[in-house]
């Protein structure tokens, strides 16, 4: 079984599959992307359960921003909602979440190559 398993690794060395690894920089960026989806989970998290709710309260809303909208009325008597609340909220995910991109690529002090 070991022979079969070490027979194995030299073969995809021999393809240049570990060479395509390093050189591409996959394994960089398969971390990089857990550890995005860990970050974005989190500032997600304390966005919708620290920053919206007392934000709704504030505006007038039970539910957080996602409850903010305005009902407008249309010539034929149907109501429209507009949800503009949750568009407040999706709003400041984003900012939140860039301003955490901006600040570890700066202290990260990560230098763009220009090809």
């Amino acid at each position: 079984m070991k022979e079969q398993v070490v027979e194995v690794c030299r073969k995809v060395r021999r393809n240049g599959f570990f060479e395509f690894m390093s050189e591409q920089g996959v394994i960089g960026l398969a971390i990089g992307l857990v550890l995005g989806t860990a970050t974005a989970a989190l500032a997600n998290s304390f966005i919708n359960n620290m920053v919206v709710p007392p934000l709704g309260l504030v505006l007038g809303s039970d539910d957080g921003l996602r409850g903010l909208a305005w009902k407008v009325a249309t010539e034929n008597g149907e109501v429209v909602l507009l949800q503009y609340g949750a568009f407040l909220n999706d709003l400041i995910n984003f900012i939140v979440l860039a301003l955490i991109i901006y600040f570890v690529v700066r202290w990260m002090k990560v230098e763009i190559k220009k090809k």
